[in-house]
């Protein structure tokens, strides 16, 4: 039943030769890596407002300043991850570059905060996706937290039927979403360059005394919010269709392009309308409802912005399996992160992300726009961390024009480490749990690799010296009383050994002496030995037998316990069994001198 539900939902497995048909064309790509970055369009320039109006509505002059600052950190990150890129076209992006160049220590600090942004990126995605819905119906806000795990259930299930099929779904409404806000803009602008809106009171030389450099830095650092997601592409670059590089440069530009357009209409429309932040309206909404007033293209608008919310999370699903591979790979995360799924992908780091994010939506209600700055912070350390590597890295190749793009490198780390700081100092109030979660993540990393180190230490042979050992074997089979899974245990158990013993524990005399006269009078071959529990306990008198055995047989036989079990035809009926084998199973094969294994008996009724 279970593996018709999982085909129905994501299809049929595919060959390991298919994967190449899995490859993102640029087209496909920029729909699919792009979301979490031009999503970001429909809060960044809120982010700016709400706090330039604790200054009061004047202050929002300098929403249009900030705005063109947040831009040039854009045309900084998107030259530098270009040329990120190129030099680094296997992917993994400030992962890869600062393990490269700076050092182990720093390239975990930059992996782990990216997967704990991708998180935080899908938890905060669905929240934001359901305040655009509940903004056009307030009557839904009562269901947002089911509303966000509705959305996050679908793009897991979209992701685990493969890159290729989710980005053929995904990239209609991603497109939808552009085109509107590109139309939004335009519409707009019109509409106030002919006077049909009312303009925005504000002078563009009007000055506000209680504007803090604080204030501003910290509206600055709120914009910033809109520049998540732009790592992604350099990170996914393996996914792109051949040439991997060339392809990955051209997406990213074409997505700095398009989120530098539409961020700079919002902003200008916002400031030129007089929008105000409203924690019940969106500020996309209400330009819409002035453009266009609360009609079909408002409500196709919210729609699709409703839409690209969720979708932003795809961002993520992208490029978080894809880390987690190159993580574990390295042996700092468990392996079960590099294998690929019946769909070609790494669904293991697709539930994982799902499942976290999950929690986090959950745990805050639906309401993670405290968890903005978290996970705006967490972007800009490996981003830091990328532009001081790839510094590094000009400083000691020196391939042609190296100086120029030293200086593009060492701009883009001065201007993210200067983000990061402000981050800190403005908003420590909400980031400060990253200084204590992050260590906690790298240090997981170590103990992670040190397992494996171990693990490999201790599993490796000499070819030269190392030989199997031949071992006697006693076989020892518990039994609850005669019947044909025990018999067909026994009959195997002699196939084995020579040495084979069954073991019933009672619980009182009676039971005890009704074993013994049925044992002797069926016979089976095999010596019977009874104990009694005066505790009912079935493990512990068991444990002390194979104790006694292993005293006395270690050093010549392996001891081998074989538990008979049956199983029933279908599923449910296990529930009405007792799982006594199970519980012996996971209780005995702890035991390191002794060999568990299940010898099953299927029913046919």
């Amino acid at each position: 039943m279970f593996e018709k539900v999982k085909r129905m939902l994501i299809g049929r497995p595919m060959k390991s030769t298919e994967i190449e048909g899995e490859k993102l064309s640029k087209f496909k790509a920029l729909a699919i890596l792009s979301s979490d970055a031009l999503s970001s369009v429909a809060y960044g320039t809120e982010q700016i407002l709400i706090v330039l109006m604790a200054a009061g509505a004047a202050a929002m002059w300098y929403s249009i300043p900030i705005s063109v600052a947040v831009l040039g950190l854009l045309a900084i990150l998107i030259v530098s991850y270009r040329q990120t890129i190129f030099a680094y076209p296997g992917g993994g992006g400030a992962y890869i570059v600062a393990k490269e160049n700076i050092g182990v220590s720093s390239s975990l600090i930059a992996g782990g905060s990216l997967l704990v942004d991708y998180i935080l990126t899908v938890a905060v995605s669905s929240s934001a996706g359901t305040d655009a819905i509940t903004s056009a119906f307030p009557e839904l806000h009562d269901y947002r937290v089911l509303i966000a795990l509705g959305m996050i259930v679908f793009l897991t299930i979209l992701n685990l039927r493969g890159v290729t099929e989710s980005a053929s779904v995904l990239a209609i409404p991603i497109y939808l979403f552009v085109v509107s806000i590109f139309v939004l803009i335009i519409c707009g602008v019109f509409k106030y360059l002919t006077g049909g809106a009312v303009a925005s009171a504000h002078e563009l030389s009007a000055t506000v005394s209680n504007v803090s450099l604080f204030l501003l830095l910290k509206a600055f650092s709120s914009g910033c919010s809109a520049l998540t997601g732009v790592e992604a592409v350099s990170n996914a670059i393996p996914n792109f269709r051949k040439p991997e590089e060339k392809n990955a440069a051209a997406t990213l530009m074409m997505m700095g392009i398009i989120l530098g357009i539409m961020f700079t209409g919002i902003s200008l429309l916002a400031y030129w309308y007089g929008i105000q932040p409203n924690p019940k309206e969106t500020v996309v909404s209400q330009i819409a409802a002035a453009t266009f007033g609360r009609g079909t293209l408002y409500f196709f608008i919210q729609g699709v912005t409703a839409i690209i919310l969720f979708l932003a999370a795809n961002t993520a699903y992208s490029a978080f399996p894809l880390l987690s591979f190159m993580l574990a790979k390295d042996k700092y995360l468990p392996h079960m992160f590099m294998v690929r799924g019946d769909r070609l992908g790494f669904s293991n780091g697709i539930l994982f992300l799902s499942s976290l994010s999950a929690i986090l939506v959950i745990a805050f209600g639906g309401h993670t726009e405290n968890l903005i700055p978290l996970y705006a912070v967490g972007v800009f350390i490996p981003f830091t961390l990328s532009q001081l590597g790839m510094m590094i890295r000009w400083i000691r190749v020196k391939p042609s024009g190296w100086q120029f793009k030293l200086l593009i490198n060492t701009v883009g780390m001065l201007t993210t480490l200067s983000i990061t700081l402000i981050f800190i100092t403005t908003k420590f109030s909400h980031v400060w749990m990253i200084f204590v979660f992050l260590p906690i993540v790298v240090y997981g990393f170590f103990r992670i690799r040190k397992h494996y180190e171990n693990t490999a230490d201790q599993l490796r042979i000499d070819l030269s010296l190392d030989k199997p050992i031949s071992k006697g074997n006693t076989v020892i089979i518990p039994i609850s009383g005669i019947t044909r899974v025990v018999l067909n245990t026994v009959s195997y158990a002699k196939t084995l050994s020579d040495n084979v013993v069954a073991v019933y524990i009672g619980f009182d005399d009676e039971s005890i002496q009704k074993m013994e006269q049925k044992w002797e009078e069926w016979d089976p071959g095999i010596r019977l030995v009874v104990l009694k529990s005066r505790y009912r306990s079935i493990l512990r008198p068991l444990l002390k037998l194979i104790q006694t055995v292993e005293w006395k047989k270690s050093e010549e036989d392996h001891i081998t316990i074989l538990i008979p079990q049956f199983i029933t035809k279908h599923w449910w009926e296990n529930l009405l069994h007792n799982q006594t084998s199970i519980m012996m199973r996971a209780y005995l094969i702890r035991n390191k001198n002794v060999i568990v294994t299940t010898v099953p008996f299927h029913l046919k009724r």
